[in-house]
């Protein structure tokens, strides 16, 4: 042995805005609704989306971050959520106008991949404010999630459903 280090992996260089830059589309887009004269939240969202746009063009300059994959994950969470909020509203409404009922409830333990307070916190808020379903307990251990369902039908399509839907996008969104 020679004592000489081994072949360092190479480092990803980042460019000094590039850990700044939601804190940069902000600027841009409060500057932009200064220029326009008008305060409001969709000209701020415009703004936005400008300072999203001319950021993700110069990103190339500023280098590499992390903020453009968390965006369109962030995006494609909102719009997967609003999707399942609604389908749950219909389903809901469906069963309360028409005569008999579709309910079957029950409560079913969902083993966690979630470890953090904030993924577990979020996770649990997100299958509650989501119509039929309500998150009950959480283990003392944290490893298991309790919820209830008014259309618990089949146990284990339901915890795959929160398991593969619900959680893994909770946690690419926040790790």
């Amino acid at each position: 042995m020679s004592g000489a280090p081994g072949p360092v992996a190479p480092r990803v260089r980042r460019g000094p805005l590039a850990g700044n830059l939601l804190a940069g589309n902000l600027l841009l887009a409060i500057a932009w609704v200064a220029m326009s004269g008008q305060f409001s939240v969709e000209n701020l969202i415009v703004g936005f989306v400008i300072g999203y746009v001319a950021l993700l063009v110069l990103q190339r300059a500023l280098g590499p971050s992390p903020y453009f994959t968390k965006a369109g994950r962030l995006v494609g969470f909102a719009i997967y959520y609003l999707v399942e909020v609604v389908r749950a509203n219909l389903r809901v409404a469906y069963d309360v106008a028409t005569p008999g009922h579709q309910i079957r409830p029950g409560i079913v333990a969902i083993p966690l991949e979630a470890r953090t307070d904030t993924e577990i916190t979020l996770l649990a808020n997100l299958i509650s404010m989501t119509p039929g379903s309500l998150s009950v307990d959480v283990s003392d251990d944290r490893s298991v999630l309790y919820v209830h369902s008014m259309y618990m039908a089949d146990p284990d399509a339901f915890r795959a459903a929160i398991k593969d839907d619900f959680e893994r996008r909770v946690l690419e969104l926040l790790r």
